[in-house]
């Protein structure tokens, strides 16, 4: 049964002269599940939310939407509320009440649903997706991920037809975000749900759809189970390079047969095609400065007086010009730590430093000075005005001297940027203040991995300068290439650290897709480069 049909679907945002997507034809069957992936601003979210109603941006738009067999403008009111499912990128922005277990009720409230029936729902609902044991809990009390999960549940308690999603897993951990997409996946198979999902990270999405849909330029140009379209689009490595660490192997090393997609077959496509004669890569010695740049000793701290401690005895240090990437799960304090660092949280005992100097011996802002710079995770509260020409003007940002092009959005509001081109426009704001030290918090939040590559070389050209650059980050194949040192952030503190090669190789699940892949045939490989260049060196088997 065809639950969604889009034919010749064309839409202009106001006062845009370039359509945001352009005669896009595709249909979803019952039970399909459909990832949706392009280059930031490529008009993915554009189009998912085309795809609900109540989402519909302003703008010009021709072509036809239908909804098992109706127009979607059609649909009555309760039917396009309930039966089209929408979770967003941001949890904050869906979570609309104080606690876990209203957030449930809240939409079958507003359906009119009988009491007894929502109850019904609810308690189901929270035992399908294990949230009893927090059902009572205030949403501000919750992680990230289980804000995402809550609502997921809030959506799929309305019972949709259709669930559409727009990059879930942006704010989750690596192990979360894996758990979310399993679930997403049990739903196909438990409930028959249609399942569109736009998403950046695709090594776990990707191997279990049935579908992978690539825009380009507002265009849809590849439409196909993922092995057809990852072979389809070989050369194109703009596009390839945000595919799982499997198919880009296998395209780099030109290899025959079906695409790999998963770990599994990417491990089997190695062990097949060549040997292991030489099993690791020479390791090249780290040399860290001598002098510290950020400084953390012993530090506690709590967002209130009676509350658990977030910041347990933190202690560690951070070089000049380093670039030190600190990995850990949602709620384990490490953006509390970030927001220390800046200045923004007071903590209750132990020393910050900063390039030596205590924190608290900086007077008169002169922390932010040429000093010291954060971009937050939530980007959009750093903007102010209403064109990306007027937010760059008013912190004196020169776009010559900016290592990325931005210029065709200075007409834009940041409001109306795709996730990935707000988080550009917000480090070109940051940037502006010249820092000495650079905290980013999630930074690849949005990005297409070919935009996550020029913030890579972005921030290695910071470090050649001599900036610091301390990452908060959930993007595990991000910070194996871009950075010095990682470190491990749990229960309020570092538990681990070490340079990538050591640091992956040493974890199981905090580690790379190319690290899981090769672990027991060749040794201390976690890019995708090492990989290539040790299966090139051993050579292919007879």
């Amino acid at each position: 049964m065809e639950i969604l049909a889009v034919s010749d679907l064309t839409f202009t945002y106001p006062e845009c002269d370039k359509p945001a997507a352009k005669e896009i034809s595709f249909s979803l069957e019952r039970g399909e599940f459909a990832v949706l992936c392009g280059a930031t601003g490529s008009g993915k979210s554009a189009l998912l939310r085309m795809l609900k109603r109540e989402l519909t941006p302003v703008g010009d738009m021709s072509g036809s939407i239908s909804f098992c067999g109706s127009p979607l403008s059609e649909l009555d009111d309760i039917t396009s509320a309930s039966a089209i499912g929408f979770v967003m990128q941001n949890p904050e922005q869906q979570t609309v009440t104080d606690k876990v277990w209203h957030e449930l009720a809240f939409g079958l409230e507003n359906l009119g649903i009988p009491p007894e029936e929502i109850s019904r729902r609810v308690a189901e609902m929270a035992s399908y997706f294990g949230i009893s044991e927090w059902y009572d809990k205030d949403t501000a009390d919750i992680s990230g991920g289980q804000k995402q999960l809550i609502n997921l549940a809030s959506v799929l308690v309305m019972q949709p037809k259709l669930l559409i999603l727009d990059e879930p897993t942006a704010q989750l951990d690596p192990i979360a975000a894996s758990d979310f997409i399993i679930t997403l996946k049990r739903l196909c198979n438990d409930f028959s749900i249609t399942v569109i999902v736009a998403e950046h990270r695709l090594e776990d999405v990707v191997p279990i759809c049935d579908r992978l849909l690539v825009m380009e330029n507002g265009s849809l140009i590849a439409d196909a189970p993922p092995a057809e379209v990852i072979s389809q689009l070989r050369g194109r490595d703009d596009i390839l390079c945000g595919m799982p660490a499997a198919s880009r192997l296998y395209a780099k090393l030109s290899g025959s047969g079906r695409c790999p997609l998963t770990v599994r077959e990417g491990r089997s496509f190695i062990e097949n095609s060549y040997c292991n004669t030489t099993r690791g890569l020479p390791q090249a010695s780290y040399e860290q400065s001598e002098a510290a740049a950020l400084e953390f000793k012993d530090i506690y701290f709590r967002y209130e007086r009676n509350g658990k401690d977030i910041l347990k005895g933190l202690s560690f240090k951070v070089y000049k010009s380093e670039l030190f990437c600190i990995l850990g799960g949602n709620g384990s304090g490490k953006t509390t730590a970030l927001s220390a660092a800046a200045g923004i949280l007071k903590v209750h005992s132990g020393c910050i430093k900063v390039f030596g100097k205590k924190l608290k011996d900086y007077r008169n802002r002169s922390l932010y000075r040429e000093c010291l710079a954060m971009l937050p995770q939530d980007v959009q509260t750093v903007f102010l005005k209403s064109t990306v020409r007027d937010e760059l003007d008013e912190c004196g940002a020169d776009l010559s001297e900016l290592p990325y092009d931005i210029s065709h959005l200075l007409s834009k509001h940041p409001y109306d940027l795709s996730g990935g081109e707000q988080q550009l426009v917000a480090l070109a704001k940051v940037l502006a203040a010249k820092p000495e030290l650079l905290l980013l918090d999630e930074p690849t939040k949005g990005l297409d991995a070919a935009a996550k590559l020029n913030i890579i070389r972005i921030l290695r050209s910071l470090s050649e300068k001599g900036v610091t650059v301390v990452t908060v980050t959930h993007d595990v194949e991000f910070a194996a290439a871009c950075s010095d040192r990682c470190a491990m952030f749990f229960g309020g503190k570092i538990v681990s650290s070490g340079t990538p090669q050591k640091f992956f190789t040493q974890n199981s699940f905090y580690t790379t897709a190319v690290s899981r892949m090769t672990r027991g045939y060749y040794d201390n490989a976690v890019t995708l480069d090492d990989a290539v260049i040790l299966c090139l060196i051993n050579g292919r088997k007879e």
